[in-house]
């Protein structure tokens, strides 16, 4: 690919899109992006020079769209809100093409379905890490105190626990206090199971692990934190997180940092198995 050569960019919601267009202006390249309405910040149409607002389902257009602009690979960035999916979604003939092929509905299953579906109309799905320089959790404490011991147990727990909700694809995130499992992620995202970790802790303190999937296809569906899911743990009495080391994107490295040490927030990279 040259210079030249639009980057598609397939946005979702929250500051990955444009984190992604940001990464490539700074590289001298220019994106072309679909964004969904009601989902991606609309500060994205300034960031890239074309923008096309799209209704989640609209696969073929954003097809169109793309090539006519001239990309030749695209990045899938940013989450679209599971409860909207199922109450806003207005499929067309590719997205109806994807569902029909697929064995379910799960969220791995969907996203290597539409990856596919791309890379059959000449636009291979291609990582946002290509973009972001150094984007990923480094392996150790990132900012704040080493973890306690009572906070190690939860980890360990969490950890362990990520790992096998992980499996079933449901979701990323896991809040523990005490040996207690308090919330798991599922349709309402990592936010909010934090928000309800804290309604069901009393706002006392925990741990949140967020981690990869066993299996993970690296071009999408990273797990992903930022100041928003520190503030999540400020506003739920949470006191630390930990995430996977080299697999887990830091949106706003710098803004992460600065909004956990105002909360007394530890964040933790870890690798492998953790810390045994």
């Amino acid at each position: 690919m040259t210079a030249s050569t639009p980057i598609g960019l397939v946005a979702g919601n929250g500051l990955l899109p444009l984190l992604v267009a940001r990464g490539a202006a700074q590289r001298g390249l220019s994106v072309v992006a679909a964004a969904h309405v009601g989902e991606t910040d609309q500060a994205l149409e300034g960031a890239v020079a074309r923008l096309l607002w799209v209704r989640l389902g609209q696969v073929d257009r954003i097809v169109r769209f793309l090539l006519k602009e001239g990309a030749r690979s695209v990045v899938m960035a940013g989450g679209i809100g599971r409860v909207k999916a199922f109450t806003s979604v207005r499929p067309d003939l590719g997205a109806v093409r994807i569902i029909a092929r697929l064995r379910s509905f799960r969220d791995d299953h969907l996203l290597r379905g539409i990856a596919d579906y791309l890379q059959q109309r000449g636009l291979p799905v291609v990582s946002p890490t290509d973009y972001l320089e150094g984007a990923m959790a480094p392996e150790g404490v990132v900012c704040g105190a080493p973890l306690g011991e009572e906070q190690l147990r939860d980890a360990r727990l969490g950890w362990e626990v990520a790992e096998l909700l992980g499996k079933a694809d449901v979701g990323q995130a896991v809040a523990v206090k005490g040996g207690h499992v308090l919330a798991l992620e599922a349709i309402e995202g990592t936010d909010e199971a934090i928000r309800r970790a804290g309604a069901l802790s009393g706002r006392s303190g925990g741990v949140v692990v967020k981690r990869c999937k066993p299996g993970q296809d690296p071009r999408f569906d990273l797990p992903a934190v930022g100041p928003g899911t520190v503030r999540a743990m400020a506003e739920a009495g949470m006191r630390a997180l930990v995430v996977e080391a080299e697999k887990t994107l830091l949106l706003d490295a710098a803004g992460l940092a600065a909004a956990a040490r105002e909360a007394g927030i530890t964040v933790v990279g870890w690798r492998g198995r953790g810390v045994e």
